[in-house]
């Protein structure tokens, strides 16, 4: 039996798999629709108003609490304390109480907020910046300052940026570069830790079934881990590749056709974004190195699974039951969950710096980092560097790999050890 056989047979059992099918079509539909719930909801709650009584029994800051589009502040100051606090409980989500004080600065830890649920952080703060304003204009008047002066005064500075090129960007272009980066190689471990279960599962399956001592008898060890390997991975190109296009024009027409902005961030979209900063980021969209990432994007997913597929691989020949291999799963998910920490911790601050850089050429942990790297600008030589390290792994661990995936393909009964596992790959 060829390679090409054996690949053919895997690809054909992974796309005419009705769980495959389902989730092939089923996903994006599911992904797009809890966007758009979730769009919805933000909207609901961004017309939602808040009813807030007051009890200012200073008289010093009740005119500075003023109703919003989503905060409504009532004055109960002319009641008694306690029916103002009766009535606030029966009718208001909450009370803002304002002990008597004879200086405003006697009121910076004094204020509290009174109510059964517990508030939002955003709206505690915006009590607090009411009082810090308040308090520090009441100081610089104390101490002979004009506060409208010095808010005059206040300038805020924006800072051009440029290439040596000469070629203008701007900020709004590293946003861009994290949620591309950062997109992708979330997307590379997700996709690797999938499909990677999809070829161990395949092989603990077949060797239960006993079916692998027919299979085994043409065609060697070697051969069958590699077709069972490329065949899922042929599997998961076109199932991404699906669910890109799905995606994306589910997106377009919710967006479009029906109006339906996503995720959460829609209402606040709605009263801030304009038609200008739209322009800006589409423009900066389009200066990013797109062909190269994607071309990286497939590169690097191939190679990354190839990789981690084979230990895989071997994790599924070595035991006979999916719970035995959970002893052996820690050691691959680690390289990639630290391939993600590192990618969002130190490629968004500095992603040409020595630890990005060393990471993205490690293979355990280039698909993820490199992949963070590529939309800030990396040499061409540097990702050929990766690339050429990433596949050369792959081939010296599909190696040992196949001498695991050899013996323990046939072995029955009996919980493998590390040692054990150690011993295979000298046979």
């Amino acid at each position: 039996m060829s390679l090409s056989l054996i690949i053919k047979r895997e690809f054909n059992a992974r796309v005419r798999n009705k769980a495959f099918l389902v989730m092939t079509f089923l996903s994006p539909l599911l992904i797009v629709a809890m966007g758009a719930l979730i769009g919805y909801l933000a909207n609901l709650n961004n017309d939602e108003v808040s009813q807030v009584a007051l009890y200012d029994a200073s008289g010093l800051l009740k005119n500075d609490f003023k109703s919003g589009s989503h905060v409504k502040y009532t004055d109960l100051s002319g009641l008694p304390l306690d029916k103002a606090k009766e009535d606030a409980a029966k009718n208001y989500e909450g009370l803002i109480y304002i002990p008597q004080a004879d200086s405003i600065q006697q009121l910076s830890d004094k204020v509290a907020y009174i109510s059964n649920e517990s508030p939002s952080l955003d709206f505690i703060g915006d009590i607090e910046d009411i009082l810090d304003e308040k308090i520090t204009q009441q100081n610089l008047v104390s101490l002979g300052f004009d506060p409208k002066k010095i808010e005059e005064a206040n300038v805020k500075a924006t800072i051009r940026l440029s290439k040596f090129s000469g070629e203008e960007t701007n900020k709004e272009a590293t946003l861009i570069r994290i949620i591309f980066g950062g997109g992708a190689g979330y997307l590379i471990m997700m996709f690797v830790i999938i499909y990677g279960n999809m070829v161990m599962r395949s092989v603990i399956e077949e060797k239960t079934n006993r079916i692998i001592e027919i299979i085994i008898s043409s065609v060697k060890p070697f051969k069958l881990m590699m077709g069972k390997i490329i065949g899922t991975s042929l599997a998961g190109v076109l199932q991404f590749v699906i669910w890109a296009v799905l995606g994306l024009g589910l997106i377009f027409a919710l967006s479009t056709v029906f109006g339906i902005q996503m995720g959460g961030a829609a209402g606040a979209a709605q009263e801030q974004a304009n038609q200008s900063d739209a322009a800006i980021y589409v423009a900066e969209l389009f200066k990013l190195p797109l062909l190269t990432m994607f071309i990286s994007f497939i590169i690097f997913f191939i190679g990354g699974y190839f990789l981690y597929s084979s230990l895989y691989a071997a994790i599924g020949a070595a035991v006979d039951s999916e719970t035995d291999s959970q002893q052996f799963l820690l050691p691959i998910i680690m390289p990639l969950m630290l391939g993600v920490y590192v990618g969002f911790f130190t490629v968004i601050s500095d992603p040409n710096g020595t630890v990005a850089t060393v990471f993205s050429m490690i293979p355990f942990t280039s698909p993820i980092v490199m992949l963070m790297r590529i939309p800030f600008g990396v040499p061409l030589w540097q990702i050929a560097l990766s690339v050429a390290i990433l596949f050369g792994t792959f081939f010296f661990v599909v190696w040992f790999a196949s001498k695991i995936y050899r013996v323990g393909i046939l072995m029955y009964g009996k919980k493998p050890t590390y040692q054990e596992l150690f011993k295979w790959m000298r046979y």
